[in-house]
């Protein structure tokens, strides 16, 4: 096994043995990132200089206390890193340099982590193909005529090409999630308000999650018990004791009861997905846990209720880049109003665009009740419904993603985009953990299973996670790597 192949917990034990040293395995992500990038187009911002010198740092402290010391990662480009350009995927902040950390940032950077560079995004978080970045299309490791889906699109694609050993992506609709099943990675969405989001360059902060992704479970919940907690600098966040995920693992799930939402295993998912899932399901009763169909009724109108009120708060978060603060300027422009104006219109892509327009006609005080209170009154009645499972289910499993990943420029249809949130948005307006896992394969390409839990138990999610993933191979298979 070559280092950059490694995953958290296994490189962290070769460190403690002093079999490796971190200068080692950064110089050999690099040489993997030199080797594959050019095909990948995951990242948008290097920091080789600054890597090798923190990960030299590790080994002279020698002695890697904590798990992620010396071990590189990959930051998706929406959160802020001090003296590292941080874009969002735009032009209007393709030149912004944070002057401080996202408290993400400064927690991982407690432990002595390396930040290999930033990861390609959707701009501002807007998309579900990496496709809407300034900079460049991202393209999906397994096949490069494939999107590695989005927005996270970056750092999903460089966990599955090992070009770092985890990374960091946000998650508003299924950002994390959904490119975690087209690239065949984990990928964990928290609870809402279970991680800090200060220093995240907000989408929609009612949903915006920060959440890792990594090559398999275990590593997912080292990173969890890094990064979660509660942040006064985020009024957010919130202040429940966080479990040790890492311990929660090895607990037993014989005898648990599993939810399946009916509503999510209807005509409009993809066959060989829709086998996937059951097949998991046949798994986790061989394991000796009772499965049992349910329903969540208001499930259906998740992606029509979750896109008024994105927009609506998109609308209001892009309203700060004016021209005037920071970000891009014009520098043609005779008044005050023509400089706002340019600014923003130079600045920003057409999805930002959009989702400008179209929220600040669905917040007007005109249409306010008519939609935004609507979607609100929708997004109370998803809650409740997830509320009324857990009363009887310890957790619920679904498909991620309807289908595989689709091909890059397949990606642009906006109706077939924001459907793409169709099992990922309901959890995000609940506000609840999910985490997407390799379940199975279509034509050369990953499947993802979607583990749902109660609000701020992770710890179960990513036990039910990892009791499935030792119990499969799908996380251990290689990426193939294909052009067509």
């Amino acid at each position: 096994m070559e280092l950059h192949e490694l995953t958290i917990h296994k490189a962290h034990e070769l460190l403690k043995k002093k079999e490796i040293t971190s200068a080692e395995l950064t110089r050999d992500v690099f040489k993997r990132i030199e080797e594959i990038e050019n095909k990948v187009k995951a990242f948008v911002t290097l920091d080789k200089e600054k890597a090798l010198q923190t990960s030299l740092k590790a080994d002279e402290k020698a002695d890697f206390e904590f798990a992620l010391s010396g071990i590189p990662v990959a930051v998706k480009d929406n959160i802020c890193t001090k003296n590292l350009r941080t874009t969002c995927g735009s032009k209007m902040l393709a030149d912004f340099v944070p002057p401080y950390d996202a408290t993400v940032i400064s927690k991982l950077k407690s432990q002595n982590t390396v930040v290999l560079g930033k990861t390609n995004l959707d701009e501002f978080a807007m998309g579900s193909s990496t496709e809407k970045s300034y900079f460049h299309i991202t393209k999906n490791p397994w096949d490069f005529m494939y999107s590695p889906g989005g927005s996270s699109g970056g750092s999903a694609a460089a966990v599955a090409a090992n070009e770092c050993i985890y990374s960091i992506g946000s998650d508003t609709g299924g950002g994390i999630r959904q490119p975690a099943s087209f690239c065949g990675v984990v990928g964990l969405k928290p609870t809402y308000g279970r991680v800090s989001r200060f220093g995240l360059a907000a989408s929609v902060s009612s949903m915006d999650t920060i959440g890792p992704i990594t090559k398999d479970v275990t590593d997912c919940a080292i990173v969890l018990n890094a990064i979660a907690g509660n942040d006064t600098y985020d009024p957010t966040s919130v202040d429940i004791k966080s479990s040790d995920y890492l311990q929660a693992l090895k607990t037993d799930l014989e005898g648990a009861k599993i939810g399946i939402p009916k509503e999510f295993l209807g005509d409009m998912l993809d066959k060989d997905v829709k086998e996937a899932i059951l097949n998991a399901v046949k798994t986790y009763e061989s394991l000796g846990c009772h499965c049992e169909e349910i329903s969540i009724p208001h499930a259906e109108y998740a992606v029509s209720a979750y896109y008024v009120i994105a927009f609506a708060e998109a609308s209001i978060e892009m309203a700060q880049y004016d021209g005037i603060r920071y970000g891009y300027r014009t520098k043609d422009n005779n008044d005050l109003k023509e400089l706002y104006m340019k600014s923003r219109g130079e600045g920003f892509g057409a999805e930002v665009k959009r989702r400008i327009i179209l929220g600040t006609f669905l917040s007007d005080v005109k249409n306010y009740d008519k939609y935004y209170l609507k979607a609100q009154k929708v997004r109370t009645l998803i809650k409740n419904d997830f509320e009324n499972a857990f009363k009887k289910y310890d957790f619920l499993i679904a498909p991620t993603v309807q289908n595989i990943a689709f091909k890059v420029d397949k990606g642009t249809d906006d109706s077939k985009m924001y459907m793409n949130d169709m099992f990922t948005a309901p959890v995000s307006l609940a506000g609840l953990p999910a985490i997407s896992i390799p379940c199975g394969f279509s034509k050369g390409l990953p499947i993802g299973l979607q583990i749902i839990g109660k609000a701020f138990d992770e710890a179960t999610v990513l036990k039910a996670a990892y009791t499935f993933e030792q119990n499969t191979d799908y996380h251990i298979r290689k990426i193939e790597g294909k052009e067509g």
